[in-house]
C-alpha cells in the first residue's frame, strides 16, 4: 500500500494580490476529446465543433473548441498554478468576456493574468480582485480574454 500524501494549498490573503501582481500558467493542449467531452457534457452539438465536414466549410476551416470549454481551461490552469492558494471564499462576476480567435484542436494554450483592480473598503473581513484573464495560444495569438472579480479574506488582524 502506498502513502497517501495531501498537499493544503498555500495560505493566501486578499493583501497578497496588489494591483499588477502576475501569473504566467503551465500550457494545456486541446486535444478533439476535449471537444467531444465538453459536447456531451453541456449537450452542445454544434455541427461548429462536432461535424468535420460542416465545420472544414466554414469560416474556420476545422471544428473548433467551444467558447465556455476555453474559458473553463483557462480557469483551470489558473487553479492548477495555485496561485491563489486558499485566499478565494467566492466568484462575483465574470466580464467582458471576449472570444478574439479561434481555438483548433491541437491549440496549446496558457493563461497570462493579472490583478487590476482590489477593493478592501467595504468589510473588514474581505476584499475583492479583479484579475484579467488572457489566454494565448502557441503561436502567441490571443484567443480569449474576461475580467473575473472574486471576494478574498484578509488576513485577520
Amino acid at each position: 500500500m502506498t502513502e497517501q500524501q495531501t498537499i493544503d494549498p498555500p495560505v493566501r490573503f486578499y493583501e497578497d494580490f496588489p494591483v499588477g501582481a502576475r501569473l504566467t500558467t503551465r500550457r494545456r493542449t486541446v486535444e478533439m476529446s476535449d471537444i467531444l467531452a465538453f459536447a456531451t457534457l453541456t449537450g452542445d452539438f454544434y455541427p461548429l465543433h462536432i461535424d468535420a465536414v460542416s465545420a472544414g466549410e466554414g469560416r474556420f476551416g476545422s471544428r473548433i473548441a467551444h467558447g465556455p470549454l476555453t474559458f473553463a481551461l483557462a480557469v483551470g490552469l489558473v487553479g492548477l498554478s495555485n496561485w491563489y492558494g486558499d485566499a478565494i471564499v467566492a466568484l462575483k462576476e465574470i466580464t467582458g468576456l471576449r472570444a478574439t480567435a479561434p481555438v483548433l484542436p491541437g491549440d496549446t494554450l496558457h493563461v497570462e493574468a493579472s490583478v487590476e483592480e482590489t477593493d478592501g473598503s467595504r468589510s473588514p473581513k474581505f476584499g475583492t480582485i479583479s484579475v484579467r484573464y488572457t489566454i494565448v495560444n502557441q503561436r502567441d495569438e490571443q484567443v480569449m480574454t474576461f475580467l473575473q472579480t472574486m471576494l478574498a479574506k484578509k488576513k485577520p488582524e
